[in-house]
């Protein structure tokens, strides 16, 4: 899953498809920056909640909403629902977002600079 170059991103008609790895139980909801995974590059999460019922899912979608000041509407769960690497799918303009997720970690990177 491949967008501009190395992005853990990649649009599709309407929405983009994001790769995130998730640390459940990690103290904080945060989004850390770019990390490697398995599956390729991704966005590092971390969610206070625990991998049970949904909750963790359900706040890193709430989380990721927040980091791209979208309404958490916006954002799901496409794939990956017990996996730590999971697929989000964000519903909207696919110019608009993947210019927000360029923006956001253009912001973590140079905030760790």
């Amino acid at each position: 899953m491949s967008g501009a170059g190395s992005q853990p991103w990649r649009t599709e008609r309407d929405r983009v498809l994001v790769r995130v790895r998730l640390t459940p139980k990690g103290g904080r909801d945060t989004i850390e920056g770019l990390t490697a995974a398995p599956e390729g590059p991704a966005i590092k999460a971390r969610v206070r909640a625990a991998p049970e019922d949904g909750e963790a899912n359900a706040a890193l979608a709430e989380c990721v909403a927040d980091w791209l000041g979208l309404p958490k509407r916006d954002v799901s769960i496409a794939s990956g629902h017990k996996s730590r690497t999971k697929v989000l799918a964000i519903a909207g303009g696919a110019a608009d977002i993947e210019a927000r997720l360029v923006g956001a970690v253009a912001a973590l990177e140079k905030s760790k600079a």
